[in-house]
């Protein structure tokens, strides 16, 4: 397996949270920008990047989205503002 990224979405700062796992991070966020498919995070808007980690492994990468999607919204939202305080939109650091 290769390698995969972690990321958060939201639609605003402090906004409803989205943790997802994905192999390819530009076509997935874009997927997520575009509405593209329907599920969560077309339902509530949630197009801004605020959070993306790489892992080596894609097993790995699973294994964290799923410990950081049971932590606490508090533990996420200091996740987020250890590298983004200002909640900026990220997706221009990825394209």
């Amino acid at each position: 397996m290769s390698g995969g990224w972690v990321y958060i979405l939201t639609n605003r700062p402090n906004g409803t949270l989205y943790v997802g796992v994905t192999h390819d991070l530009v076509r997935r966020v874009w997927e997520h920008r575009e509405s593209v498919a329907d599920g969560f995070t077309k339902r509530y808007g949630l197009k801004r990047l605020v959070y993306f980690e790489h892992h080596d492994d894609m097993r790995g990468a699973i294994q964290r989205e799923k410990n950081v999607k049971h932590w606490s919204r508090a533990w996420k939202v200091k996740l987020i503002l250890r590298d983004n305080p200002d909640w900026e939109d990220l997706y221009h650091r990825i394209i």
